[in-house]
């Protein structure tokens, strides 16, 4: 066959022997259809190389087989990584995704829900800014029949499926590990406090706390924003204090490392003097010296799950949302050991 040739359902059902019809039903895995021919079929679909016509078949199933993502960032390792799990999900399922990136804007997200062309779209994936409160935008996609499934910052109002870590369950573990290495007046260097999962690490933290009869100190609990600088600063903040802790428990890796960097330029020991624990496993807290202990997130796995739950609600309009919450693990390193 001419290697030019666009591959037609028509070119296998001739190839076969069969009609158009039980082509398609076989690629669409029809009841009706024996599995010796939907056999057949498959084997000659990738002889022939045959590549479907989405756009063709957007106007017979009302599917345009793209996904719109809507995220904070990309330049960070646990939303790119969140991103290669939602590729590999959509891409194996026939699904283009379009990527959205609001910067942590709550206007630009905004914008970007109004402005999204619904009837090119199947569906959206969202992580919602550090500072979107309401969420009515993202409420009427929903309402205008396209269907939406938050991932790792969700909108706790809305009515719809939401996969998530354990934020609360790595926090606990993050300051009980802190605890069981003998830190006693432990900081929360944390988020912006209107989001859930920032919430859900305050808890843990404050559980663990209360678990080991361990004294709380509001003052060690400072909410900024999620980057490095923020850490930096927050961490300026403690050591001024007349009465500062001795371990650093921050709501993300970024922040971590900003403590770090600040501790170092202060000449404190890290670990011996001030203990720091960070969360999502990012591939700086190995390298960085000393290394950071963290707990990993599961970023592949959460943007996997969320991509696979969107498609049920694309093709079943009445599928009852689902909350799926992921664990995540303490990874262990130098920067809360008390020895040198």
């Amino acid at each position: 066959m001419n290697r030019r040739h666009l591959v037609t359902l028509k070119d296998i059902a001739r190839e076969l022997g069969i009609s158009v019809a039980t082509v398609s039903r076989a690629l669409r895995d029809t009841y009706d259809v024996s599995e010796e021919t939907k056999n057949s079929v498959l084997t000659k679909v990738k002889e022939l190389n045959y590549r479907p016509n989405f756009n063709a078949m957007g106007l017979v199933n009302h599917k345009s087989h793209n996904i719109a993502v809507i995220l904070p960032t990309i330049t960070n390792y646990y939303f790119s990584t969140v991103i290669t799990g939602i590729q590999y999900t959509a891409y194996k399922n026939a699904y283009n995704i379009i990527l959205h990136v609001t910067g942590e804007s709550p206007e630009r997200e905004i914008t970007i829900a109004k402005e999204l062309p619904l009837s090119s779209i199947d569906g959206v994936l969202v992580s919602v800014t550090s500072e979107s409160n309401k969420c009515d935008h993202l409420q009427e996609i929903i309402d205008n029949g396209v269907p939406v499934v938050f991932f790792d910052r969700v909108a706790e109002s809305i009515k719809t499926s939401k996969v998530m870590q354990n934020d609360y369950e790595g926090a606990f573990t993050a300051v009980e590990h802190l605890i069981k290495r003998g830190y006693r007046k432990i900081a929360h260097i944390s988020g912006p406090f209107s989001l859930a999962f920032t919430k859900e690490r305050l808890r843990g933290y404050l559980t663990a706390l209360k678990k080991h009869k361990i004294p709380f100190n509001q003052n060690w609990v400072i909410h900024s924003e999620f980057n490095q600088e923020s850490g930096g600063a927050d961490t300026y903040k403690l050591l001024s204090m007349r009465d500062r802790p001795d371990a650093i428990f921050a709501v993300n890796d970024r922040k971590a490392v900003g403590a770090i960097l600040t501790l170092k330029k202060k000449g404190i020991r890290i670990g011996q003097e001030i203990g720091v624990i960070g969360f999502t496993n990012d591939p700086v807290s190995a390298i960085i010296s000393p290394s950071l202990t963290t707990v990993e997130e599961p970023a592949s796995a959460i943007g996997e799950k969320s991509c696979e739950l969107l498609l049920k609600h694309i093709s079943k309009k009445d599928f009852i949302p689902e909350e799926v919450i992921l664990k995540g693990k303490l990874i262990a390193r130098e920067s809360t050991s008390r020895t040198s």
